[in-house]
């Protein structure tokens, strides 16, 4: 294989890593806000509880998931 070819290949996987780890983070943060929105109308307490502790399990799964891709290449 090529240099150029290997390094495309692993700046496309980089970028492949922190697309979904990125997507992760922004959906945790919205549903954080919207549950924080929600609770701020007596009507919607629980339902805005729930939406926020969600979002912050998200937020924090993506911050400290580990990275399988890297775990599977070291073994082989």
């Amino acid at each position: 294989m090529k240099d150029v070819s290997r390094s495309t290949h692993q700046i496309a996987t980089l970028a492949r890593r922190m697309f979904s780890r990125t997507v992760a983070l922004i959906i945790g943060f919205v549903m954080m806000a919207v549950g924080l929105g929600m609770t701020a109308t007596i009507v919607l307490v629980p339902a805005g509880i729930v939406i926020g502790v969600l979002g912050v399990a998200i937020l924090i799964g993506a911050f400290f998931a580990p990275d399988m891709r890297s775990e599977q290449q070291g073994g082989q």
